[in-house]
């Protein structure tokens, strides 16, 4: 498990995991989660309570809402195996 935040207006890196799968919490604060696998895309309103699924390659990016930070408690199945898993891909913003 993780817990991270991304300071208001800011936007993470797109990416894709290679092996492993996610699942998010969202604890405080508001944004958005971009992502897109095969069958759809779709944009995902971050609020507190929300939980999201990230499934192995899926593509994803995440921002804070312009005026307020947003943090999360992530659960990665299988184990973070290290550097390398997370592939950067193209993103939406």
């Amino acid at each position: 498990m993780a817990h991270f935040e991304l300071s208001a207006g800011k936007t993470s890196l797109a990416v894709a995991h290679r092996t492993v799968e996610e699942i998010w919490f969202v604890v405080a604060g508001r944004g958005e989660l971009w992502r897109k696998d095969d069958a759809r895309e779709e944009v995902v309103t971050l609020e507190p309570g929300v939980c999201v699924t990230l499934p192995r390659g899926t593509h994803f990016q995440f921002r804070a809402s312009p005026t307020e930070g947003v943090a999360v408690i992530a659960a990665t199945i299988p184990r973070w195996p290290g550097g390398g898993e997370a592939e950067r891909v193209a993103g939406r913003w």
